[in-house]
C-alpha cells in the first residue's frame, strides 16, 4: 500500500507536513503558528498495487493549540 495526500490538499498543506509513502505517517516540516492557523485538514489516500488499484481516502484533522495562553 501506497500513502499519499489527496488530491485536493493545498500548497500550504504540502510545504507544511509530509507523508511517509510507505508507512502512511504524518509528520510536521514547518513550525505551527496559532495566531496564522488554527486547525489544517489534511486528506490522505491509500492505494494499493493491484490492476486497477483499489484506494481508500480518510481525512485528518489537526488542530493546533495556543499555548501561550
Amino acid at each position: 500500500i501506497k500513502y499519499l495526500f489527496g488530491k485536493r490538499v493545498t500548497t500550504e498543506v504540502k510545504d507544511m507536513f509530509t507523508v511517509d509513502e510507505k508507512k502512511g505517517e504524518i509528520r510536521l516540516e514547518g513550525n505551527l503558528d496559532y495566531e496564522q492557523t488554527d486547525r489544517y485538514e489534511i486528506s490522505i489516500e491509500a492505494r494499493d498495487q493491484g490492476s486497477p488499484p483499489l484506494s481508500g481516502h480518510c481525512k485528518v484533522v489537526l488542530e493546533v493549540l495556543d499555548v501561550n495562553d
